[in-house]
């Protein structure tokens, strides 16, 4: 190795021939482009291969790698013009978290406690160079065996585990230049198609924008949600703490026989935050006369069984809790407006019936009786069921629905009277370090089997009306997430497990005829990593049997 300090007039390409070097090894080596312009007095490395190889028709770096003893790793960082892993942090792992906004994620390296300007300018410089070369992402069907030999040889080790739990003959394997991969998904074809990206450091980690679903040309960079953030942290440190922060983890302590274990950890983890949240209003109550608890949350997050158990804590300190859902103020299916797709959207605020809803409020504030209506959702109609609600001096409203955050909603109360909470449920628990679980896909999965129970819904139906309800959260919910006092993760790191075998059942009903299959499929094969639990041990009061069944609330 030797060290060259430039001078004027000279450039990467006449370095690299005065040592009888590629240039673009030299380039890799000391992380710039090969057209980069070099400053007078900077220094170059200059690293001599001991020997070459000339690759034969078939060979690949794997093979080339054993065939001299060394490892994958050694042998890119070699050969650094290759361009397949990036040698920013050699040795380090990455980490993708969680997601962070309308579109973009947040990662950290492990062993970095500090990500500057200046790392971020360098990786965005790195990606942005591998989506300039355009190199193919590619996959090959290998025996299972194969697959985990060369993850374990590139020290993939929650890669390993996954493949460890989940029995199968053969795997995909995905590579891009050198790095060996799986994603649980569908994957571009090359580099070249990832051309809008970038940056930012946030906290110890960076942020990684992405386009808006809705906008692909423009990048959302607001990632100001730091109650979100707080939220997905604590319990992301909870489960590396229980020694599941991996689906492969969470596979081995089932085929132990601890899913008795987990559903116990979880659920008692989740009864210590509701004891926690039911204290705080507590607090608010006596120190500003809060008398309305507003529950909201997307689709499918728990926002019923979570009422319905903080309730509970509520009652134990001596108040009245009286729930009501917003659902029952849904007006007639045919008064539903639509979207932008003729389809009911009952997301929207108008699809709340919000006149009637505001008079029952102040009538109920008042002190005077109201019958509160039922919506059915299999006829689409309100129903009345002559039972009229009153409350006294101890009573405290919990009211739950999507829009329990829009300041629409309830206009005539006070700000002082209102306790506000965001639940959803932020999926902890990781395929491995770089394949985060979409906490939209685990609500599918719940949305999935409730309507199958409880709403005579398929799975074609519910499939169908995803992406309408996933817009309709994005314009009517996530907005106001921030205005809470305080958010709820509802998700339980068992919860997939468990789900699995209701869920497969209902998508293996969609017949390969239509659009939804596609989804249908991805779904399917996403639940096939998962080792079942079976539900026996999950208690009544769980969040969970909202969506299994066997509750002790009525729904």
């Amino acid at each position: 190795m030797d060290i060259h300090v430039v001078r004027a007039g000279e450039t990467v390409s006449s370095v690299a021939a005065r040592y009888g070097v590629p240039a673009g090894i030299l380039a890799g080596v000391n992380g710039v482009a090969p057209d980069a312009p070099l400053a007078v007095g900077q220094t170059l490395v200059i690293r001599h291969p001991r020997e070459l190889h000339t690759v034969a028709s078939g060979e690949s770096v794997y093979s080339i790698a054993l065939r001299y003893g060394l490892s994958v790793r050694t042998l890119y960082q070699n050969n650094p013009a290759l361009g397949g892993r990036s040698a920013l942090y050699p040795g380090q792992t990455l980490h993708i978290r969680h997601s962070l906004g309308h579109s973009g994620f947040y990662c950290e390296i492990e062993g970095i406690d500090e990500f500057t300007a200046d790392d971020a300018a360098r990786l965005q410089g790195r990606m942005r160079e591998l989506s300039v070369r355009n190199l193919p992402i590619t996959r090959e069907r290998m025996l299972t065996t194969e697959v985990r030999a060369r993850y374990a040889e590139e020290g993939f080790t929650d890669k390993v585990a996954l493949l460890d739990t989940r029995p199968r003959l053969y795997s995909d394997l995905y590579t891009l230049g050198d790095t060996d991969g799986y994603f649980y998904g569908a994957l571009a074809p090359s580099t070249g198609f990832i051309d809008r990206f970038g940056i930012e450091p946030y906290y110890n980690g960076f942020y990684l924008a992405l386009p808006l679903r809705t906008s692909p040309d423009t990048l959302h960079r607001n990632v100001h949600q730091e109650k979100m953030f707080g939220i997905f942290q604590e319990y992301q440190s909870w489960v590396r703490i229980m020694g599941v922060p991996t689906v492969g983890d969470v596979n081995s302590k089932v085929l132990a026989g601890d899913g008795g274990g987990l559903i116990k950890l979880a659920e008692a983890f989740h009864e210590r935050k509701f004891a926690w949240v039911a204290d705080t209003i507590y607090d608010a109550h006596l120190s500003r006369g809060a008398r309305m608890v507003l529950i909201s949350g997307p689709s499918s997050s728990g926002k019923t069984t979570s009422a319905k158990r903080l309730g509970i804590q509520l009652g134990v300190l001596g108040l009245n809790p009286v729930l009501i859902s917003l659902d029952d103020y849904f007006v007639d299916r045919e008064k539903t407006p639509r979207d932008a797709d003729g389809n009911y959207d009952y997301e929207a605020l108008e699809a709340i019936d919000l006149e009637l809803f505001n008079d029952h409020l102040a009538r109920l504030i008042r002190g005077e009786s109201v019958d509160i209506p039922r919506y059915d959702f299999i006829t689409g109609r309100r129903t009345w069921h002559n039972a009229p609600l009153t409350l006294d001096e101890r009573s405290i409203l919990i009211i739950e629905g999507i829009h329990g955050l829009n300041p629409r909603l309830t206009p005539s109360i006070p700000d002082a009277q209102k306790f506000r909470i965001y639940i959803s449920c932020f999926t902890s628990v990781a395929m491995d370090n770089l394949s985060r679980i979409a906490t939209t896909d685990n609500r599918l999965l719940r949305r999935l089997t409730r309507d199958y129970r409880q709403r005579g819904a398929d799975a074609l139906s519910t499939l169908s009306r995803w992406a309408s309800v996933r817009r309709g959260e994005e314009k009517h919910i996530f907005p106001y997430q921030e205005n809470a006092d305080i958010m709820l993760n509802s998700s339980l790191f068992y919860e997939i497990s468990v789900l699995r075998p209701f869920a497969e059942k209902i998508l293996r009903e969609v017949p390969d005829t239509v659009p939804e299959y596609d989804e249908a499929r991805r779904m399917l094969k996403f639940l096939d990593n998962f080792i079942p639990i079976a539900p026996d041990e999950i208690p009544p009061t769980s969040i969970l049997r909202e969506f299994i069944g066997g509750s002790s609330f009525q729904y």
